[in-house]
């Protein structure tokens, strides 16, 4: 089962785990995926962390601790999730001293937050400050608010993952805020060489936003383009991402030390059981990227998953001509693109929501 992993990760896909929780640690879960899976880094969610407080043990005598010492729920919320992540971080450190753009562990600032830009900034500090590990990566949303707040956290020599991306259009205003703080953190003498960024683009969700839409539109021509928006505009996503990458201001910073911004391929999970379940990995293979996937995908690449070679790169006039014939068809992407990142922003607050009422519970039953 290991060997479709592995040839994935031989393919320069970095493979890593979307979950995370005190049992997967403790029990030497996650190390064992890290040595058996080719699992290399970690991402986290409120929702992740909602979960495994929710259904665990683990975390009811720091609770119970926290209590007695009269915090509320935000501090309650902030000591259990940055202590996860510090402590995946720890396992996953032997992979980033040997690989430093791996062996990442991502904790989200606060989602109320996506909207205030000084608000972002000040959170991401205080986790990398409490977290206090070189291979975590701080999340931040990528609204127009996120932009800048992106720009100041690298600038101060933080280490970011970008999220919540759907739009090449907004993908390359993430990338010029991380070349941004990148100039910044060079300016102010920082060591360039130490950060690390990935852009986390959001894949099934647009399937599942254009899909409905062909789907209501019904005509032949709208019904056999569904399925292939998501990929096409990941492998756009890509070709934006080569460009910044053959640019002289990116050329300049890599010459000052700076690491790329890797893209990361998100939301990898099919949620249309009539497409292939490894659909959102075997399409979107491609060097230097990562792939961050629900462990239910995970173990389905394990077992079926093939790797057919790189199926990315050259493929953007592909992918601009399904686009062509998404438009033709009547679907109006603009709009598409607004309501998957006020739906992401919407869900995350939710998710948030989530985990303070979960955690609320956790903290009467201590009582």
């Amino acid at each position: 089962m290991t060997d479709r992993l592995k040839a994935l990760a031989d393919a320069g896909v970095s493979i890593w785990l979307d979950d995370l929780s005190r049992e997967r640690i403790e029990t030497g879960n996650l190390a064992e995926l890290v040595r058996d899976r080719s699992v290399v880094g970690v991402t986290t969610n409120p929702t992740i962390f909602a979960g495994a407080i929710a259904n665990g043990e683990r975390y009811d005598a720091q609770v119970r601790q926290l209590v007695e010492g009269g915090v509320g729920v935000d501090e309650v919320i902030f000591a259990l999730t940055t202590d996860d992540v510090r402590n995946a971080c720890d396992v996953l450190a032997p992979v980033a001293a040997e690989h430093p753009a791996d062996g990442r562990v991502s904790i989200e600032v606060e989602p109320t937050l996506a909207n205030d830009t000084e608000a972002t900034v000040a959170s991401a500090k205080a986790l990398w400050e409490a977290v206090d590990r070189p291979n975590a990566l701080i999340k931040i949303p990528a609204t127009l608010e996120g932009l800048p707040a992106i720009a100041a956290t690298i600038a101060e020599g933080i280490s970011v993952n970008v999220t919540l991306i759907f739009s090449v259009e907004r993908y390359r205003a993430v990338m010029d805020a991380y070349l941004t703080g990148l100039e910044r953190a060079r300016d102010a003498g920082i060591d360039l060489s130490t950060i690390q960024s990935v852009a986390s683009f959001f894949v099934s969700r647009v399937d599942t936003e254009i899909d409905a839409r062909l789907d209501k539109i019904g005509t032949d021509e709208a019904l056999a383009l569904r399925g292939k928006a998501a990929v096409a505009n990941a492998r756009l996503a890509y070709a934006a991402f080569e460009e910044v990458i053959a640019s002289d201001r990116w050329q300049s910073l890599a010459a000052a030390g700076a690491n790329p911004q890797r893209p990361l391929w998100a939301s990898t999970g099919v949620k249309n059981p009539a497409y292939p379940d490894t659909l959102y990995v075997t399409d979107l293979v491609v060097a230097d990227t990562v792939n961050t996937m629900p462990e239910k995908t995970l173990q389905a690449f394990a077992d079926h998953g093939e790797v057919e070679g790189d199926q990315v790169t050259g493929k953007a006039d592909q992918a601009h001509e399904v686009f062509d014939r998404l438009s033709a068809a009547g679907v109006d992407l603009d709009d598409v693109f607004v309501v998957l990142e006020t739906e992401g922003v919407d869900k995350f607050k939710v998710s948030w929501t989530e985990l303070v009422e979960t955690v609320e519970g956790q903290m009467e039953k201590a009582r």
